[in-house]
């Protein structure tokens, strides 16, 4: 009898367990009246401005974090965790409006609209910002270090096959940015479908292979700044990170072309405090938010007003804040579909299996 009770005492104390646990498991996932669900890229916000919020709203911020557009669009379909704010790509911002994935955005709650940029608004991804603004922008280029490589600079794509440079370049480990780098190499869009032009920059990636040191993420920045690698296909936030800490390190735009990008905020479907994630976007439009933000993290901010209360020295630096000419060359990424973004991952995947 004495064994009976002690194993239904430990059922119950098992049982309690997990219930705690699962519970536990999913706090993340409850928004309400006062809490909002916020799904970010890593590194992408300064904290102290959560803080600030939750302060100035009452409202208390429970935040994730992704490392992949297709990841997060993923995990909102699932529909597991009620997200009332997250960061999409522009191409995402465009796969999730077809998918019926996002809120529209009431305009009456978002009055610091009046600081975006018009350049950056009304964009083809999004016409008329039906469900999106811009949160961070940038571009992609070339991250290099001169005293390592002679004073040899990169004003052209093309200049990364210099045979000087063998086992000196990092590439990104990404599809769209490689492939792409390939494509403007002949002066052909980013958003190319024609599998001639993606052969051509599939078999010119190849020719580089005896340049590539590594196709790596993140770790890119400590091999940089260490003087480990010389070259780096990068994002210009990504540059301005190793410049910071490695004052040798340039960054340039190749007189090709390149890919011009956009970070958005959106509210997705699963959201259940629409309108604490309407507060929190106004709050992130505010001028000295976004200023602080934009110091923290390092990429360009769409926020006009904010750009008057920034360092002059970074606003006027044109290769994080190029200007009109500059971007005339450059592309936003378009959703090119699931077919054909599968064919861009089989081409880069081809060109890394030849590298062995």
């Amino acid at each position: 009898m004495k064994s009976i009770w002690q194993g239904a005492i430990l059922i119950l104390i098992v049982s309690g367990i997990l219930l705690f646990i699962n519970a536990e498991l999913n706090e993340s996932g409850k928004s309400g009246k006062d809490t909002i669900t916020v799904y970010n890229w890593g590194e992408y916000i300064d904290p102290d401005l959560l803080k600030q919020f939750e302060e100035e709203t009452g409202i208390k911020v429970i935040y994730e974090t992704f490392d992949s557009n297709e990841g997060m669009m993923g995990k909102i379909e699932q529909g597991g965790t009620s997200y009332d704010i997250t960061m999409p790509s522009e191409y995402m911002v465009e796969m999730m409006m077809e998918k019926d994935l996002l809120l529209p955005l009431d305009y009456d709650l978002l009055p610091n609209i009046k600081n975006i940029d018009p350049y950056f608004l009304d964009l083809p991804f999004d016409p008329g910002n039906k469900y999106s603004l811009p949160y961070f922008w940038g571009t992609v280029g070339v991250a290099f270090n001169p005293t390592l490589l002679e004073g040899q600079t990169f004003e052209s794509w093309d200049k990364l096959w210099d045979p000087s440079l063998k086992q000196q370049v990092i590439l990104v480990d990404s599809a769209r940015e490689t492939i792409g780098m390939g494509l403007n190499s002949f002066g052909y869009s980013l958003n190319s479908t024609d599998m001639g032009e993606l052969r051509q920059a599939t078999d010119k990636l190849k020719a580089l292979s005896p340049n590539v040191k590594a196709v790596i993420g993140d770790e890119v920045t400590q091999l940089m700044v260490n003087n480990e690698a010389a070259v780096a296909l990068t994002w210009s936030g990504q540059a301005a990170d190793m410049m910071y800490e490695n004052e040798e390190i340039d960054y340039i735009i190749p007189e090709e072309g390149s890919n011009l990008w956009f970070d958005n905020i959106v509210i997705p479907k699963t959201a259940k405090n629409i309108e604490g994630a309407h507060a929190f976007i106004n709050f992130m439009l505010d001028p000295e938010v976004a200023a602080q933000n934009a110091d923290y993290v390092g990429y360009s901010t769409p926020n006009l007003s904010a750009l008057d209360l920034m360092d002059p020295e970074v606003v006027e630096d044109e290769r994080f804040y190029p200007d009109e000419e500059t971007r005339s060359h450059l592309e936003v990424y378009k959703n090119l579909g699931l077919e054909m973004l599968g064919v861009y991952n089989e081409l880069f995947l081809e060109f890394k299996m030849d590298m062995k």
